[in-house]
């Protein structure tokens, strides 16, 4: 087990007061699953986190950050005391960057992040040591978390930096220090917080303020508000490469559907910045993945990846549960063909998100008389055009590819409205209700997308589609 933080860097880092010499491995937040020789830091969120150091020593937690002696926990026990615990774990996030070497890529977009960050973590996991943040701890903690885990000796490290309000961006990414950004998106999401898409892309833009002098910017050159973004790099002085269909640098030729893969034809700019044809293969169907695996090679290749060995390892990602994973689930022991396909992308949902969604499924090859099955559920924080958004999917060119829509939530029922007739299924006010119908909606040879905002809870959609009989291992 090797050392992260010894007591001296970590007061040194933060301007704290270690009450005894320790050293840990790790750094956790959550006392319910810290590892032995963690150093446990004691946020304040919804719950104390002062309150759980007790349980997180008791755990074998090597340390404890906090801002007071907890109560119950002895003054000799292993803390390192600060004046504001969230200050202290960002000062140890920017130490942790001065002290490495890695190559940092910052990566934020409407949609996308997770799965370009995954695909960088498969990619240059290969080339290297790569560090990079669990799950989607892309927020105000989770960037300086992110940052404080990382080892010394990192070759490459992979932050996702996400907002919900406007400056939320640019303090993130000026704390990781970035070698190079990633812009997957620009589309309306969060739009609560925003007068419109294009203040969107001016937060999206902010990443290049933490972009290091000479720099590299990968972005999205299909979206409306590219402008907006080329503007911000050429005025951050970085380097730029434009991806998509209308890239100049890393260009999407195409992206087809073959045999549940997706094959993309591309040109790619290398480390000599010279484009080169690139074709590549991506377990997953879908453009939106294809645009997310150009600009992870093409950030990859940025800071010194091999590029042709990075094409070939994209080939192994698979995107995570609730994110466009694809499973087979057999209703049948005996008969090997009475299986549907699930797709799980229940995890978050805005308006580009449901219509890249669509468009792969209408692109998806049903068994004999199987049908492609859209459950759609409501997009949340969409602020006062909430209503025309969700209607507008109805309208959405994949729509005619699709045989049924079903709805869950109240949003949802206005799309559920504009629906023709002959697509229309079935809508609930809840994923409870759906979930208790989807025996009655589902049969042998479909193809079931699931697909909502985190909030709608449409994982027990899932879970109960899943419970309809039993997952048929991956081949590939």
């Amino acid at each position: 087990m090797s050392t992260l933080w010894t007591s001296e860097a970590a007061a040194t880092a933060t301007g704290g007061r270690a009450t005894v010499p320790f050293e840990v491995s790790s750094v956790s937040i959550d006392s319910r699953s810290i590892a032995p020789g963690a150093l446990f830091v004691a946020l304040k969120d919804v719950r104390d986190g002062h309150d759980y150091v007790a349980d997180a020593l008791a755990k074998g937690a090597g340390a404890a950050l906090v801002s007071r002696v907890p109560e119950g926990v002895d003054e000799t026990a292993p803390l390192l005391i600060v004046d504001d615990v969230l200050v202290g774990l960002e000062a140890l996030g920017r130490a942790a960057r001065a002290r490495t070497r890695a190559k940092v890529i910052g990566v934020t977009g409407s949609v996308g992040k997770t799965s370009t960050k995954e695909m960088l973590r498969a990619i240059l996991g290969a080339q290297g040591k790569v560090h990079a943040a669990e799950k989607s701890y892309n927020n105000h903690w989770g960037v300086p978390l992110t940052l404080a885990r990382m080892p010394r000796d990192s070759d490459y490290a992979v932050i996702e930096i996400g907002m919900n309000h406007p400056g939320e961006i640019a303090p993130l990414a000026r704390m990781a220090d970035l070698d190079a950004a990633v812009v997957t998106i620009v589309a309306p999401a969060h739009l609560e917080a925003f007068e419109s898409v294009e203040g969107i892309a001016r937060e999206k833009a902010a990443i290049l303020d933490g972009l290091r002098e000479g720099g590299t910017a990968v972005l999205n050159a299909d979206v409306d508000t590219a402008p907006i973004l080329f503007d911000a790099a050429r005025d951050h002085g970085a380097r730029i490469i434009g991806f998509g269909s209308a890239g100049e640098e890393a260009t999407l030729i195409a992206a087809d559907l073959v045999e549940g893969l997706t094959v993309v034809q591309a040109r790619v700019p290398g480390a000599d910045g010279v484009s080169h044809p690139l074709v590549f293969k991506l377990q997953s169907p879908g453009r939106h993945f294809a645009m997310n695996g150009l600009a992870a090679l093409a950030v990859a290749a940025a800071v010194g990846a091999d590029l042709a060995v990075a094409a070939s390892d994209l080939g192994r990602w698979l995107p995570y549960e609730g994110r466009g994973a694809r499973e087979q689930i057999a209703l049948d022991f005996v008969d090997e063909t009475a299986t549907f396909d699930l797709i799980d992308d229940s995890y978050n949902a805005n308006p580009a998100s449901v219509g890249a969604a669509l468009d792969m499924l209408a692109l998806s090859h049903p068994r004999g008389q199987g049908r492609r099955i859209a459950i759609l559920g409501d997009m949340l924080e969409l602020g006062a055009g909430e209503t025309a958004l969700h209607a507008a999917l109805a309208d959405h060119p994949a729509m005619a590819g699709i045989d049924i829509v079903h709805c869950v939530g109240p949003r949802s029922q206005t799309l559920w409205q504009a629906l023709p007739a002959s697509r229309r299924g079935t809508w609930t006010e809840g994923s409870a209700e759906m979930a208790g119908r989807v025996h009655d909606l589902l049969c042998s040879g479909d193809i079931v997308l699931v697909k909502g905002s985190l909030g709608i809870r449409l994982a027990r959609v899932v879970d109960a589609i899943r419970k309809l009989g039993q997952a048929v291992p991956n081949k590939n």
